[in-house]
């Protein structure tokens, strides 16, 4: 079994306590919601370097939006498509000291990388997800189907009872879409599975959702509940 780090298990009755690596996964998500920011008024300046990907504003500043739900860049699921940029991941980053991933997160290495508007402290929790928090799924996910190698969904059923206290039993109380085009926890487990992993081990942005590695919850927890999470509905209730 693969463990990641935590204290209390989900639905335990106990809330479990943020820590820096979780707080820093939700900052890769969207660093202005978690930080409680002003959010970026104009591109990344380093957006300009790139022209594949047609995104603006605010979007252009979120890491994964570079660097992508699997933390490979170029060299994972957004390398192609239309998230694709061509800008590398963040793995080569672990080796580094915290106070050299702060300095590159804050524009010492390239003035055009500077997110230091986060503040001091979120630069820290980012710096130590990258450096603590990284997983490398992608030998776990099959690239073609998107679904996990190896998957118990029977067990990810009794694993999701715990989520299903905020997500409904059915993942469908929230539409992370729009009408036009609803979204669902099944959805996003179907469409992008190294996001739901992503969001299931950090938790969401500016929320009070708990995050799996804060809570005793394998790697193999983690797969089981994407494999039950790919057969939720994602049509209008």
């Amino acid at each position: 079994m693969l463990p990641i780090p935590g204290a209390n298990p989900i639905g335990s009755g106990e809330a479990a306590p943020s820590n820096s690596a979780s707080r820093g996964g939700r900052l890769y998500d969207n660093w202005w919601k978690e930080a409680g920011v002003a959010e970026p008024a104009a591109d990344q300046p380093l957006w300009a370097s790139q022209t594949t990907n047609t995104r603006s504003g605010v979007d252009t500043w979120r890491c994964k939006e570079c660097h992508g739900w699997d933390y490979l860049g170029a060299a994972g699921a957004y390398g192609s498509g239309s998230h694709f940029t061509g800008f590398p991941g963040v793995f080569g980053a672990e080796s580094k000291t915290l106070d050299e991933i702060v300095a590159i997160l804050s524009g010492g290495s390239n003035a055009d990388h500077d997110f230091s508007a986060m503040g001091d402290d979120a630069m820290k929790d980012l710096a130590t997800f990258i450096q603590s928090g990284l997983v490398d799924v992608s030998p776990l996910i099959d690239a073609a189907t998107k679904g996990p190698v190896e998957g118990d969904a029977a067990h990810g059923e009794e694993l999701f009872a715990s989520c299903a206290a905020c997500h409904g039993e059915d993942g469908r109380v929230f539409n992370f879409g729009s009408d036009a085009e609803p979204e669902y926890v099944g959805t996003i487990a179907l469409d992008n599975p190294w996001e739901f992993l992503h969001k299931v081990r950090s938790g969401q942005p500016g929320t009070a959702m708990p995050a799996a590695m804060d809570s005793g919850w394998s790697l193999d927890d983690l797969l089981d509940l994407l494999a039950f999470a790919q057969t939720l509905p994602v049509e209008v209730p």
